[in-house]
């Protein structure tokens, strides 16, 4: 049966689709299943945003058939792991979960890159066009980390 990591952000249009297409990217489809979701409703059904598309695609990966949906308590049965990008995320995940191990899935995502930290990615979608490539460049690291970890516990 596949891993199943699940990448939140807000509105599951900038930060998450980057943070789904680039470790789905870094992990064999056959063993891992990677996605994202939004805790706001706003962009659900809708592409990431377009920034985030040309990141991505300059970065030779394609995100554009991704589609935006919210967060259920019904994905903390779905997925073996929650990543979140922002202590708002957290927050807001964590109030859903109704179990200690249901809690226990949902990490701060640059948390990997710097333990214990708590640090958020920055939401470039009110900054400028380079925000987005400051983001996918810290996603990139820390799903450097997350491919190579999930790959030595479970293959």
């Amino acid at each position: 049966m596949p891993v199943s990591i699940l990448m939140v952000c807000l509105g599951n249009i900038c930060r998450s689709p980057l943070a789904e297409g680039i470790l789905a990217s870094k992990l064999p489809a056959s063993d891992f299943i990677v996605d994202s979701a939004g805790t706001g409703s706003w962009h659900v059904g809708h592409a990431p945003d377009k920034r985030s598309i040309g990141v991505a695609k300059k970065n030779k990966l394609d995100i554009s058939k991704q589609k935006g949906r919210q967060f259920s308590s019904r994905d903390f049965d779905s997925f073996d792991y929650i990543y979140v990008m922002d202590h708002s995320n957290y927050k807001d995940v964590l109030a859903m979960a109704k179990t200690p191990e249901q809690e226990s899935k949902v990490k701060m995502i640059l948390n990997e890159l710097f333990p214990d930290e708590n640090v958020d990615v920055p939401d470039p979608y009110y900054g400028t066009d380079n925000g987005f490539d400051m983001v996918y460049n810290m996603l990139d690291e820390a799903c450097d980390i997350i491919s190579k970890n999930l790959l030595k516990k479970h293959t």
